[in-house]
């Protein structure tokens, strides 16, 4: 995304790199953005009397901008205003996990050498833990706000990326929360809620949600991002793309959405009123503003070639609710757009409402009396926070297998240990992208270290591993040691923005080195993967001498350290896998830019994630194992559940042969079907459980093989049960989306699984009388 800027525009790449801010906010605290009440030209204006309601303090600033003024506030190097005393503001910061120095308005220096790098979203997904996601979120706000008022940071950032993780080859796979279209929305909502906060109507910051919608191809055989167009059916739009974004707007309450790059069905998203004006803002009532990923405006007139003119360009943007650029486009096109009578000063005027209210809802216009004017230099960075990230990384490693179990090592019989591999001693590969610089780093030679005497040996130079020279020092490293640790996998030269996988294999010649050591090792042999996306590795799957198989993701800068922790123990693993690992036969002759997300066999084509695909997998969706054994019982469950519907609705209310009804005609209400679940640690050791309850709806062309509908993490110490209430939204996570878009509740059995358990419910329709207005 928000983003490094492609190779079309290099001219504003050179520009927002040298744009910062001032030597004097720079070198100490910050001077009031605007309303300094020693401003004698904007004492006593409307706009800055903070006892105003925000939107006439709006109102009134705009009421005073000339359209030259107003022109240059639409991009994210927003200018100055001087003779309204409003200093200039970069609008693009990222926050993607941890406060990051991807674009120009956040910088690391003086007292902010670094702030505290969290995993990549990918691995915190895995934990499946809402309470954790928010909290990382208020951890990231609070090192945000302390920047900010030391002059190194904005307050509006450019994060979560909650696109769905399609195709396993997505090179920014590693940003989501993975391929569950509810998973991705639920993180959506309990970050965003950590980084804005929940004070009402201000903001700690601003999160906005990207990219939307329907991206997730960088560059695949000659297609890339900037030229894509998705052809996206009415059905997978509603019932897998845009489900992250409408829960991060109404459950949320996020501040912004980012539009992306690429045309939906041949409009750029950054241009379709569709999109942004009827379904952002008024269907899921967006209370914030739209921006552009960078330089989106100019890549649809220059790359897509969408308009014949920049100034139609503009005006198209404006007009279908883009309210700001990441980008010069608007600031270069938007006025003469004006003067030749394509757009209106009235429509600009509408962008500037959006994003000024953010600004003020930030505080920015309340003077000296700045929010969270009290967080500095100390709360960055902080031992507390630092744990939290440590504990992030806990909570998302998977534990694929474990045969024997030979997991989890002990110090009395695994005193020395060979860590090997070309991710065994890395420290920046394990924040992903997206990232700043962090606090420090644990390396997993280093995390090792501490619990037996190690030896390393890389076997491969690096992820590439293009060559076996050095395959015998870690060979024979192996053969010395009571057990041998393979860290392998990816990094961002493999998959990145820019940047899709071109198979799902392990690259170069890592498999070689794995299967040679695991022949060869004295003692067992444990493969640990860094990776964002899925590998295909069957080989260690199926090999008896490969104990044990431990994902990690990009675990962040304590990575080495958690993984130290799982594999000996002090630490019992809980995290699940939050997309499907397919075999690399699963791409043959499947492109990337095939959007459908339902199997079509006539067709040859598989269909894609748990919910649409019921081929082979390696490891499916949800898969993680743990060092104990939990059983789960449903306690409590209707057997039957009436869905309400509006009398006055008799006769057009229920479809498809009485099968189905459709959403909008049910009271939905807080229509919840509530279950209580059991959940038993009959193992030894305590361990927290990641409770995912799937539906399988009615049989029907349109309904996924399955679909998550809830999940809980609950901590159960060994011999201990713990009660666990569920409840399912009958109308959110019940309902499935037919082949015109349209939601509907299928009435009659909807399986509900725990694992292995069990549980039927029948919906059935309840007529209610005729409601009265």
């Amino acid at each position: 995304m928000a983003c490094a800027y492609n190779t079309i525009f290099p001219y504003f790449l050179v520009l927002s790199l040298l744009i910062s801010f001032s030597a004097s906010s720079l070198a100490g605290g910050r001077e009031p953005f605007a309303c300094d009440p020693n401003d004698a030209t904007t004492k006593g204006l409307p706009f800055c009397g903070v006892t105003l309601p925000i939107a006439e303090r709006v109102k009134d600033l705009i009421g005073r901008l000339s359209l030259q003024e107003k022109v240059k506030l639409l991009i994210n190097n927003a200018a100055a205003v001087p003779r309204l005393g409003i200093k200039g503001y970069e609008w693009w910061s990222e926050a993607l996990h941890g406060v990051s120095n991807v674009g120009p308005g956040t910088k690391f220096g003086g007292d902010f050498p670094g702030a505290t790098s969290f995993p990549q979203v990918i691995t915190t997904a895995s934990s499946f833990n809402e309470t954790l996601w928010e909290s990382i979120g208020r951890v990231v706000s609070d090192e945000a706000r302390a920047m900010y008022n030391g002059g190194m940071a904005g307050l509006t950032f450019w994060s979560p990326n909650v696109n769905v993780f399609r195709d396993p080859r997505w090179g920014r796979g590693q940003e989501t929360p993975g391929e569950d279209p509810v998973l991705a929305g639920k993180y959506a909502a309990s970050y965003v809620r950590g980084l804005q906060g929940t004070d009402g109507d201000r903001l700690k910051v601003a999160a906005s949600c990207k990219h939307f919608t329907a991206y997730d191809l960088e560059n695949w055989n000659g297609v890339d991002r900037f030229h894509f167009n998705a052809k996206v059916s009415k059905q997978d739009i509603e019932d897998t793309f845009d489900v992250p974004f409408r829960m991060c707007v109404k459950e949320g309450n996020v501040a912004s959405v980012m539009c992306s790059y690429n045309q939906v069905n041949g409009v750029p998203t950054c241009a379709d009123p569709k999109i942004l004006e009827k379904t952002i803002r008024g269907q899921w009532r967006l209370n914030g503003y739209i921006v552009s990923d960078c330089d989106s405006v100019g890549v649809y007139y220059n790359a897509q070639h969408y308009t014949s003119t920049p100034e139609e360009a503009a005006a198209e943007a404006i007009k279908a609710g883009l309210d700001l650029d990441c980008g010069p486009f608007l600031g270069l096109h938007s006025e003469e757009a004006v003067k030749k009578g394509l757009l209106s000063e009235a429509d600009i005027n509408k962008a500037l409402v959006n994003t000024l209210t953010v600004q003020m809802r930030l505080g920015l216009f309340d003077g000296p009396a700045q929010l969270y004017g009290n967080l500095g230099p100390k709360d960055v960075c902080t031992q507390a926070h630092q744990e939290l990230a440590l504990e992030a990384a806990r909570q998302g490693l998977v534990l694929l297998k474990n045969h024997g179990p030979v997991l989890p090592l002990s110090h009395i019989r695994h005193r020395t240990v060979a860590v090997i591999g070309p991710n065994s001693d890395v420290t920046v590969t394990m924040i992903g992208n997206y990232a700043g610089v962090a606090c420090g780093y644990t390396s997993p030679l280093q995390g090792i270290g501490k619990y037996a005497k190690t030896t390393h040996q890389q076997g491969c130079k690096d992820v590439a591993c293009v060559d076996d020279k050095l395959f015998n020092a870690a060979i024979d490293a192996s053969r010395q040691a009571d057990a041998t640790i393979l860290v392998m996998g990816l990094d961002q030269s493999i998959e990145a923005e820019a940047r899709d996988r071109t198979g799902l294999l392990l690259p170069g010649r890592q498999q070689e080195l794995v299967s040679n050591i695991a022949k060869s090792s004295r003692g067992p042999t444990i493969l640990v993967l860094m990776s964002g996306g899925p590998i295909d590795v069957t080989f260690a799957k199926n090999d008896p001498r490969i104990a044990a198989i431990l994902w990690v993701g990009y675990p962040g800068q304590a990575g080495g350290a958690a993984i130290a922790d799982v594999l000996y123990g002090i630490t019992n693993p809980g995290g699940k896998l939050p997309m499907t690992w397919y075999p690399q036969d699963y791409i043959t002759n499947l492109p990337m830019t095939n959007m459908a997300m339902r199997s079509s066999p006539s067709k040859r084509y598989p269909g894609r994630t748990y919910r649409f695909y019921n081929g082979p997998v390696v490891y499916p969706f949800g898969h993680g194992m743990s060092y104990t054994h939990f059983v789960h019982t449903i306690t409590t469950a209707p057997t039957v559940f009436s869905v309400p519907i509006d009398g006055h609705r008799r006769g057009g209310n229920v479809t498809v042969s009485g099968k189905a009804i459709r959403v909008t005609h049910a009271r939905c209400g807080r229509l919840s079907l509530g279950i209580q679940v059991d959940v038993q640690n009959v193992g030894s050791k305590d361990g927290s459980h990641t409770l995912l309850v799937f539906s399988k709806p009615p049989a029907g062309h349109w309904a996924p093989h399955k679909q998550l509908v809830a999940f809980k993490k609950v901590h159960v110490p060994a011999g201990t049960r713990q009660q666990v209430g569920i409840n399912i939204h009958v109308c959110k996570y019940l309902s499935v989306v037919d082949r015109s878009g349209i939601r509907r509740i299928p009435m009659g059995d909807h399986n509900i699984h725990i694992g292995n358990t069990k549980h039927s419910v029948s919906l059935q329709a309840t007529t209610l009388g005729v409601i009265k207005s």
